[in-house]
């Protein structure tokens, strides 16, 4: 039995344990507690009463902590990316290098923290001196994903940490086993500053959302759920960062390595089981080279292999939920009975007896009043779409209540700048889609978010800023009299 985490010991949960499932087999891997509002409330005063002396912590050797948890990170690679794989269904090989790349994360916030506190900004007098301070808020609540529940966690967690914060952390429910484990990355630092309570989100969420300790809300969901804690949030003022829900938008010109935009496609729109939020839910191609291409990504999709994530031979994984798999393919019932063609996929294998696996599928003959055009499907679901030229798959991805991510293929840098300028998606791609770069920011416009992840915007985010004026020689000013004048 996992417990939760609070104040550097392990805490029993609120009641019974939970079992974990493997999405693959739908066998148990384990059990976990889970807490209740009892558990915010120690966590939460854990954290704040850990802040004043975690925000104190001489820069230097706060950053030799973090990268203590990047070591620790290293050292469990193998145990972290089976782990994951269990109870997310994610490829083992794709885990290994996502376990590798949250190492890197902790590295980069752990020198960013090192060196940056501010800035000195020009005085309007020779004796007085403007700074720009940089200081941490407080208490972090940090709500994850089931998708990626580490990578996004250190997104988060990283930075917070960096910046003096201190952070209780809700794992997500599907993922809760995985995220309990975690407290072997944070035993090193100092009790409080890290805290992990799992339970359901609409009691254990809320509550940590509402509690007035809290001092910012950081999640990654469902632009739903993101709304809801904006609500939640607004009484007490809360910073708050949502990385939302996204309909990715992939545009093929005639003019572009067709062979490549094929490939990109099919990796883009069934990476993890389309269970990604930058994952391509929409594809416009010029009609010149539309069949072509359609065929293309058709006989591609057909070659992959479904399997357990812990099967290194595996590249369409199962989905995490019965429930979640019967969204996607409502999506799909819907698209077809609407008119559009099913030219792969669209089924529940009949070779899986067991797990939550759903086809990779391609759709064409679809139009955009259909869900499948407009709501994020979040599955392995392809649809393909003719244009007449780049200005309408420009107008046409834009013709959406999200704005994550678009992905642009062509070889013309005049339809690239005009894209790059246009498009309305905080994440814009050319030539090669859902790359991250952990200096560069992550985030979303319109339903797909408030606030940016990575980079120097990414450390931001955990900060509130003060404009400091100091008078260093002092005297009465004449302006404080001015009926003496």
């Amino acid at each position: 039995m996992r417990k939760l985490w609070i104040n550097g010991e392990f805490v029993d949960g609120a009641g019974g344990g939970r079992q974990a499932i493997n999405p693959a087999t739908e066998e148990i891997i384990g059990e976990y507690a889970q807490g209740g509002n009892q558990q915010v409330e120690q966590a939460v005063q854990a954290a704040k009463e850990a802040f004043p002396s975690w925000r104190r912590i001489p820069a230097g050797e706060r950053a030799a902590m973090l990268h203590e948890v990047a070591r620790l990170l290293r050292e469990n690679r193998e145990k972290l990316a089976m782990e994951l794989s269990l109870e997310t269904g994610r490829s083992i090989r794709k885990n290994r290098g996502y376990v590798d790349w949250s190492a890197e994360c902790f590295d980069y916030y752990a020198e960013l923290g090192r060196h940056y506190r501010g800035r000195v900004i020009p005085s309007p007098e020779a004796s007085q001196l403007s700074l720009v301070l940089k200081v941490p808020l407080g208490v972090v609540a940090a709500i994850i994903p089931w998708n990626y529940p580490l990578l996004l966690l250190v997104w988060k967690l990283a930075p917070a940490l960096a910046a003096g914060n201190t952070v209780v952390i809700k794992p997500a429910s599907y993922t809760t086993w995985v995220s309990l484990g975690y407290q072997e990355l944070f035993a090193h630092l100092p009790p409080g500053v890290v805290n992990i309570v799992s339970g359901p989100g609409a009691q254990v969420g809320e509550y940590l959302v509402k509690h007035p300790d809290v001092r910012m809300v950081a999640f990654t969901g469902s632009t739903e759920v993101g709304q809801q804690i904006m609500r939640l949030a607004a009484d007490d003022m809360k910073h708050i960062h949502l990385e939302l829900g996204g309909k990715d938008p992939l545009i093929v010109c005639a003019d572009c390595e067709l062979e490549e935009a094929m490939r990109a496609a099919v990796w883009a729109g069934f990476l993890n089981a389309g269970q990604v939020c930058t994952s391509v839910e929409r594809v416009y191609v010029d009609q010149e080279v539309f069949d072509l291409f359609l065929d293309g990504v058709v006989d591609l999709t057909n070659k992959l292999v479904l399997g357990p994530g812990t099967d290194p031979e595996s590249e369409v994984t199962p989905m995490i939920r019965p429930s979640e798999r019967e969204k996607v393919a409502d999506q799909v019932r819907k698209a077809q009975s609407a008119g559009a063609t099913i030219h792969t996929g669209g089924r529940i294998p009949p070779s899986k007896s067991k797990g939550f696996f759903y086809e990779p599928t391609v759709l064409s003959g679809v139009t955009e009043d259909m869900l499948v055009m407009r709501e994020e499907t979040f599955g392995p679901v392809l649809p393909v779409v003719p244009v007449e030229n780049f200005e309408e798959a420009l107008s046409r991805s834009n013709q959406s209540q999200y704005g994550l991510g678009a992905t642009l293929f062509t070889r013309d840098p005049k339809k690239v700048k005009l894209y790059m300028e246009e498009i309305e998606a905080g994440n814009v791609w050319v030539n090669d889609p859902l790359i991250d770069n952990l200096a560069g920011p992550f985030g979303g416009m319109k339903r797909s978010g408030i606030g940016r992840e990575l980079g120097q915007e990414g450390f931001e985010e955990f900060f509130e800023t003060k404009h400091v004026h100091w008078e260093i020689d002092g005297g009465v000013k004449p302006w404080w009299f001015p009926w003496d004048e």
